[in-house]
């Protein structure tokens, strides 16, 4: 089973959010807002397929990366969340919350043996697997 398939953004605390974007803006050229900024790519294997992977400060006392004390969270894109799931649970790997599902995809938490937060996102434009073999 393919498991992770890029990364869907990369997230970080900041003292100022916004003087970080404006930073980043200025200095780099990224076309930021107050959610960061998108970069829209086309899938390797499919290149009808657009993506996107995102880029997002974070306030320093953001509770989004919790329980993890760490000072960034990586987003991958992933096939198939559930299926995912369950082989994590059977490796032990800790679960941090319940599969949320927004119009944009599905989305978990977990975290791993050092203690990173990593978010797994099954975006909504890809298809299941078990949906395409009915």
């Amino acid at each position: 089973m393919k498991k992770v398939t890029g990364i869907g953004g990369i997230f970080f605390k900041s003292q100022d959010p916004k003087a970080m974007n404006e930073w980043y803006a200025k200095n780099l050229g990224l076309p930021t807002s107050d959610y960061g900024t998108t970069f829209e790519w086309r899938d390797a294997e499919n290149s009808s397929q657009k993506a996107s992977t995102s880029w997002c400060t974070f306030p320093q006392d953001t509770q989004y990366f919790n329980p993890s004390h760490k000072s960034f969270m990586i987003n991958y894109r992933v096939e198939n969340l559930a299926t995912l799931l369950d082989e994590l649970k059977k490796e032990g790997v800790t679960i941090v919350d319940e599969v949320a599902e927004y119009d944009y995809g599905k989305f978990v938490h977990i975290m791993d043996p050092e203690g990173n937060i990593i978010e797994l996102w099954e975006p909504a434009d890809v298809k299941d697997a078990t949906e395409s073999n009915e």
